[in-house]
């Protein structure tokens, strides 16, 4: 049963963050930010100047008191242990923000927008360091964990790719439909005129493995090798939409939410470690999906797909309301789930231990 926060909002919570401390924030629409403490009580509430959406919060890595904020097109940076006016506002995107991502050496910040832009900015030098593109709304940018100068991004053009700062060019893309496999499952008549727009990306701890959820309700999972990337791993996760996927700290547990309502934990470790363990099977992977990619009479090769049908989630919640943003959290000696949905409270569910 979800333990429902509430007091901290009036406006619809669309996102969250953790720091390494416990403490929890949210940002909500018409520029609402609350604080909270483990109990789920709201510690401290701010309204940003301009009240624009506040669409993406993320604590420092190395200093857990400071946190970054998104609201229309400005970045604002806070000290939560004084929840006042921003100490910092960068306004470098010129659309509204949707996903922000520090690196944990807490030297870079990146900022994805509606223009399809990535904003790498400098914190020392308080400027722009790299300009970054998509060709449609960039909804997701993630640093990959112990490479500060890496990054991963999706969007609503489809594409997902690796960065690397020192280039401005992307070191590896994938279009996510051109790559998509032909399926005899029967949600696929439903899902044909439901492109994979990608709307979020999560990076596992080791930096190397990475999921991505779309509007074809797939989750796909990626490994990145060098300077490129390799299709891991699809599944169908979600009947809608799946609007969140968020690796949790150790492992390859990963959780999705969904516009359907559900909440899934998904256990990857078995999938990911023996592909790990297998360095023989990447010359066939890859020829595999040169096939999967490669088009014949007009429809996609089906002798190469990475479905994965026996892929089945060890924990399904029945939230109820459309996902806006997962978040997870150990609360008590316990790990919970917080999700933010269309209403005004945040809600924690119980998960079991890894």
């Amino acid at each position: 049963m979800a333990v429902k926060w509430s007091g901290g909002h009036s406006s619809s919570v669309l996102c969250l963050t953790v720091s390494a401390e416990g403490l929890v924030a949210s940002g909500a629409e018409r520029g609402e930010l609350a604080l909270w403490d483990g109990g789920g009580s709201a510690v401290a509430q701010l309204r940003l100047p301009g009240a624009e959406d506040v669409t993406s919060v993320v604590f420092s890595c190395r200093r857990p008191s400071t946190l970054y904020t998104a609201h229309g097109e400005t970045i604002s940076v806070l000290d939560v242990r004084s929840l006042q006016e921003p100490l910092q506002r960068f306004h470098v995107n010129e659309e509204e923000i949707n996903c922000l991502s520090v690196n944990d050496t807490d030297s870079l910040l990146a900022a994805a927008d509606d223009s399809g832009a990535i904003k790498v900015l400098d914190l020392e030098s308080k400027k722009v360091s790299r300009s970054l593109r998509h060709s449609n709304i960039c909804s997701s940018v993630a640093f990959r964990p112990q490479r500060p100068q890496s990054l991963v991004s999706c969007g609503l053009d489809m594409q997902v790719m690796l960065w690397n700062l020192q280039k401005v060019r992307p070191l590896w893309s994938m279009n996510l439909q051109e790559c998509e496999m032909e399926e005899d499952s029967p949600q696929s008549a439903g899902q044909f005129f439901n492109p994979p727009l990608a709307h979020s990306l999560s990076v596992a701890s080791c930096g190397n493995i990475f999921s991505c959820g779309a509007q074809d309700g797939k989750v796909r999972i990626f490994r990145v090798t060098g300077a490129r990337f390799e299709h891991e791993l699809e599944f169908q996760a979600h009947s809608l939409g799946v609007s969140q996927v968020l690796f949790m700290p150790e492992g390859y547990w990963l959780l999705s939410g969904g516009n359907d309502g559900k909440v899934l934990l998904w256990d990857l470790s078995s999938n990911v470690e023996k592909q790990q363990k297998s360095p023989a099977k990447s010359l066939h992977r890859k020829k595999a999906q040169a096939a999967a990619c490669s088009r014949k009479d007009g429809k996609l090769n089906k002798a190469a797909s990475n479905e994965h049908p026996g892929v089945v989630p060890k924990l399904s919640i029945e939230h109820g309301e459309k996902v806006n943003w997962l978040s997870c959290a150990e609360i008590k000696g316990s790990r919970r789930v917080l999700v933010a949905d269309q209403s005004s409270s945040v809600s924690a569910y119980p998960l079991p231990e890894p």
